[in-house]
């Protein structure tokens, strides 16, 4: 063999190990980054009664917990905003520094929720810097989704599109969910009772700061997606400038806006399902089923890893079948089997019917949003990827988290809750099964 050979398959062999380290690099960057920023907000939702007490005191439970949950949608509808402003610093100036700017945002401003005062301390000026944190937090959390959902897919091999789709959106929300639910845990048994209200509950906040530490670490190793690094060397091959180029904001809002609102009856349907189970079931089981901290930290464990599980079957499955069929299913699934579970659920009387009921759930919710991370990145092109995809996820999961509010506030009493989830389900999905109708196939269209 000649030298010149030799040194080709020394060449192909290493350029096949960076290939490697760069897709597994783009993979834990991205899973842990959004897994961290939903552990941030998951954080709220599990000291959902706490801060209700604390932040939004009334004589009625319900308006409370409602009122949680509209400073949880605060967040969620600054989440575009964010998307906008991340998103088109991460298509004209890269996915990564996008993100560790974002990541480092959202722990921290989850931090500063430990040192608040409440409203027996200060009145209502409590609420207001509440909120106003909580508008801050949603900004850094849009610039997450701009930038965690598209590096990971752009680096992935065609093949494990679907596959990285799931593991990045459900696997990100089920190791968030996860690592909420052990620090829920874990700081319960060291502040057990009244001792949580008084001062557990701001350690669980400060546990955030634990994302920000973890995600600097992380991305020293994180190379640029390969599509994004592509497409800048063909512009300066060309030598376009930056006043020559359009913005990815008046791009997608000229010539993509009608594929922006499609995106959104999907979208709507994906957010709905995550916040309506995993994001609602923390709730569901201390007001409805009235069950214990111990049994809860453990059925939310269990939640958390079935998250995972339907997140990467379905992910995977939409790649083998396609994503319009396999949102097709899902919504057909969901359609009937999330009321049912829903009802079944405040019936059950035993922990075995309680965590089969809620592994249920958590199973079809989080089946929805599996394949809509990839099926987002292939509605758009790489110059405007990050953009359009922020844009049409946080847009969809705003409307997804404020569910929880109105299904509070339309229940009236705790005991109407089952049945009111039961009819709002029915009416997201029916949305969710025509835009898997008026959709077309994306499949293979990243590029």
């Amino acid at each position: 063999m000649s030298n010149t050979a030799q040194t080709e398959i020394v060449q192909s062999i290493s350029d096949h190990k960076v290939k490697n380290r760069q897709v597994v690099s783009a993979m834990v960057a991205s899973l842990l980054g959004w897994s961290f920023d939903l552990y941030d907000l998951f954080i709220l939702l599990y000291v959902t009664p706490t801060i209700g007490a604390l932040f939004f005191p009334t004589g009625n439970s319900t308006l409370s917990l409602a009122a949680v949950y509209a400073s949880f949608a605060v967040t969620l509808l600054m989440r575009p905003l964010g998307s906008a402003l991340f998103g088109s610093y991460a298509d004209k100036h890269g996915r990564k520094k996008a993100m560790t700017v974002a990541i480092v945002g959202v722990g921290v401003s989850s931090a500063v929720f430990g040192l608040l005062p409440t409203v027996p301390q200060i009145g209502v000026a409590a609420v207001i810097i509440f909120l106003l944190l909580r508008l801050v937090q949603g900004i850094f959390v849009g610039g997450v989704v701009a930038s965690t959902h598209t590096i990971g897919t752009e680096s992935a091999p065609q093949k494990y599109r679907g596959l990285m789709s799931g593991l990045i959106g459900g696997g990100g929300a089920g190791l968030g969910a996860l690592f909420a639910s052990l620090a829920f845990a874990l700081i319960s048994a060291l502040f057990p009772g009244e001792a949580f209200d008084e001062w557990g509950w701001r350690f669980m906040f400060f546990t955030g700061l634990i994302g920000s530490v973890a995600g600097l670490f992380v991305f020293r190793t994180l190379d640029e997606s390969p599509l994004w690094a592509e497409l800048q060397k063909e512009k300066n091959e060309k030598k376009e400038t930056a006043s020559e180029e359009r913005t990815p904001l008046k791009i997608l809002f000229t010539s993509y806006f009608r594929i922006l609102m499609v995106n959104l009856l999907i979208v709507i349907g994906g957010g709905s399902g995550y916040y309506l189970t995993a994001g609602f079931i923390p709730t569901f089981l201390k007001v409805v089923n009235n069950v214990s901290p111990g049994m809860m930290s453990g059925v939310l464990i269990t939640a958390s890893i079935v998250t995972i599980i339907a997140a990467l079957i379905v992910g995977h499955l939409s790649e083998m079948i396609g994503r319009k069929k396999t949102f097709m299913i899902i919504g057909l699934l969901n359609i009937v089997g999330l009321p049912y579970f829903f009802l079944a659920l405040a019936n059950s009387a035993t922990p075995s019917a309680i965590y089969l009921n809620v592994i249920c759930l958590v199973f079809l919710g989080n089946a929805a949003y599996a394949p809509v991370l990839i099926f987002l990145n292939e509605r758009f092109p790489t110059s405007i990827r990050s953009t359009g995809t922020g844009l049409s996820w946080n847009m969809g999961f705003a409307v997804g988290g404020i569910m929880p509010t109105f299904v509070t506030l339309a229940s009236g009493s705790v005991g109407n809750i089952p049945h009111t989830l039961m009819y709002f389900t029915i009416v997201i999905y029916l949305l969710y099964i025509i835009g898997s109708v008026i959709i077309p196939e994306t499949k293979g269209n990243l590029k």
